[in-house]
């Protein structure tokens, strides 16, 4: 049996041992690697692709929330500080736990039913996102943003009846989102066209297209490639 993958991310050593000895009992989930901070965890994420990420929020230099933000594709998340003031906008925002030190072996073990359940679930969420903006942070799925806007020097995603600043091009996004769902329309939106309701011929070999609750154009140029693009 495949055995979940898990990096530790605290700048304290007792806190990474104390982690690593509430996972003594869960021999389906093995720790391949150990951070201080935030720049020893990217890379370590980017070498390991984890399935989870134990990661305390206060660290010194870039926080836990900055190092979530920095991730092209966000692992499942369960936080682990001291500072309970986190936790409203970690469960706000769709943390899959948040665990208070030091750690009770039952919050432990419940965090762990949880994350099990949702592997169970999963196969099918795919890819998420950790998008902080000002003081919001959200864990964002991929299949749930259904149109990207570019905002001069940032992006903004809508999802879920929500909207959020991310500091990206939609060039950068481009290039992260899959190619068979998500299409550029024009130059300076992105649609996810999963939520296409309506696509409606206009002059000029154009395309209005009915999206989630709004109506968008397709420039003459990306009609083109989207007439090649929806061919069965």
């Amino acid at each position: 049996m495949k055995k979940f993958k898990v990096i530790i991310v605290d700048d304290e050593r007792s806190a990474r041992e104390e982690i690593r000895r509430a996972l003594l009992p869960y021999p389906d989930y093995e720790v391949i690697g150990e951070a201080r901070n935030a720049d020893e965890a990217e890379a370590l994420i980017h070498a390991h692709r984890p399935d989870l990420l134990f990661l305390d929020i206060r660290m010194p230099e870039r926080s836990g929330f900055d190092l979530l933000a920095a991730l092209p594709d966000v692992p499942e998340v369960i936080f682990t500080t001291a500072f309970d003031q986190y936790a409203v906008q970690a469960f706000d925002n769709n943390a899959l736990d948040y665990l208070m030190k030091p750690i009770r072996v039952e919050r432990f073990a419940q965090a762990m039913e949880k994350h099990g359940k949702k592997m169970q679930e999963n196969n099918t969420t795919g890819k998420q996102l950790f998008i902080k903006d000002g003081e919001q942070c959200y864990f964002i799925k991929l299949k749930d943003i259904y149109l990207v806007e570019s905002a001069d020097n940032y992006a903004r995603l809508h999802f879920n009846d929500k909207k959020a600043l991310i500091r990206a091009s939609l060039h950068q996004l481009e290039e992260k989102l899959d190619p068979d769902i998500f299409f550029r329309i024009n130059r300076t939106q992105l649609i996810n066209t999963q939520y296409i309701t309506h696509i409606q011929p206009t002059t000029g070999g154009r395309f209005t297209i009915h999206l989630y609750n709004m109506t968008l154009e397709i420039s003459s140029r990306q009609s083109v490639k989207f007439r090649q693009w929806n061919k069965p």
